[in-house]
């Protein structure tokens, strides 16, 4: 009865901590926070000015004493204070001002990451006012998120392309039978485009209009109708504003190497995978997962290359933050896929 009562004065929260993007999941109200892993610091007082939303719009239109940028780096996080700060940030809009206790709060990881750079996430998030901090690996996350049946002596393959990293593993009997963390993703891909336009068009574009140029017409395979849009940046020579045409055609030859990179972590973890658990996969497909499995052609391609079919999870960009939330909704059942479970107290 107690614990019932004390269970009204603390939210369980699960994140997914992602380098472009951050969801916060609260214990039986689903997603309630989807902001850009982005903050705005005023470096002569370091003063945070904005945080998400907010500051993803100053993004290349500050002045020199006011710096918007991302925390998080390839999914790890390369700026402590500011992480702290945003986790802060996060766990204060979920709490308000009730007399709620400090939550517990499972966190998504890339399967990459090491030791020290788990305790820095850790540590972040304790200091940002969460009571117990649990890590689970992003692509066993993703996989529950998609409704696999993870716990079965069944291959289950999901790939979960982020903004920072691109998780590839297979999963059966509740743990990761292989798995690999490609740092290349959705913000490699930004970085194709204007390093492409960079050295075809002499024409600097910034961050944002890449990606709204590898949203618009990016492709990973040849589309069935040729796409078009304007880019606009300063041509390098003049100094000068100016717009020119792409096409689609131009955008996946500048991203074919990313690509082709991803297929290949793809391919090499077929090609290990244990062949009872690859008779599992082949017959129910590759998921895909994650914002960078929306690239036009993306599954097409791979499914060309490994010759298993490949599908698109409903709703992908949440699939880490559904499965992180559902192994809170379930933690007597699921918390076998959490990292470093020995200390977990489990509700009464």
């Amino acid at each position: 009865m107690l614990n019932k009562f004390l269970s009204h004065f603390h939210q369980d929260i699960a994140i997914d901590l992602g380098t472009a993007n951050s969801l916060v999941y609260v214990r039986d109200r689903g997603i309630v926070i989807s902001e850009p892993s982005v903050v705005a610091v005023n470096q002569k007082t370091g003063q945070i000015l904005a945080i998400g939303d907010e500051a993803k719009k100053m993004v290349g239109r500050t002045p020199s004493n006011i710096v918007a940028a991302r925390p998080l780096v390839k999914g790890v996080v390369s700026d402590f204070e500011i992480t702290e700060q945003m986790l802060k940030y996060f766990l204060e809009r979920v709490r308000g001002k009730t007399l709620s206790l400090r939550p517990r709060v499972i966190i998504g990881i890339p399967c990459g990451v090491t030791e020290v750079e788990r305790k820095a996430v850790q540590d972040a998030t304790k200091n940002a006012g969460a009571r117990e901090v649990y890590l689970i690996e992003q692509p066993m996350a993703a996989a529950i998120g998609a409704r696999l049946p993870i716990q079965e002596a069944a291959g289950n393959f999901i790939v979960d392309i982020g903004g920072g990293t691109t998780e590839v593993a297979v999963i059966s009997l509740g743990g990761l039978v292989l798995s690999k963390s490609l740092r290349i993703a959705g913000d490699k891909l930004n970085q194709d485009i204007i390093y492409f336009s960079q050295e075809e068009y002499k024409l600097l574009i910034g961050e944002r209009t890449a990606e709204e140029i590898k949203i618009a017409i990016g492709s990973a395979y040849p589309l069935k109708e040729k796409k078009e849009m304007p880019m606009r940046g300063r041509n390098l020579a003049t100094g000068l504003p100016e717009e020119i045409t792409v096409s689609d055609e131009e955008i996946r030859r500048a991203l074919k190497k990313s690509v082709g990179e991803i297929v290949n972590a793809v391919k090499t973890t077929v090609e290990e995978t244990p062949p009872e658990l690859l008779a599992d996969i082949m017959s129910k497909g590759i998921c895909l997962a994650g914002g960078g499995s929306l690239l036009k052609g993306l599954d097409s391609l791979i499914t060309k290359e490994t010759k298993i079919p490949v599908k698109i999870i409903d709703d992908p960009l949440t699939a880490v933050a559904r499965g992180a939330g559902m192994v809170l909704e379930n933690l007597d059942e699921l918390q076998e896929v959490l990292i470093e479970t020995e200390q977990l107290e489990l509700p009464k």
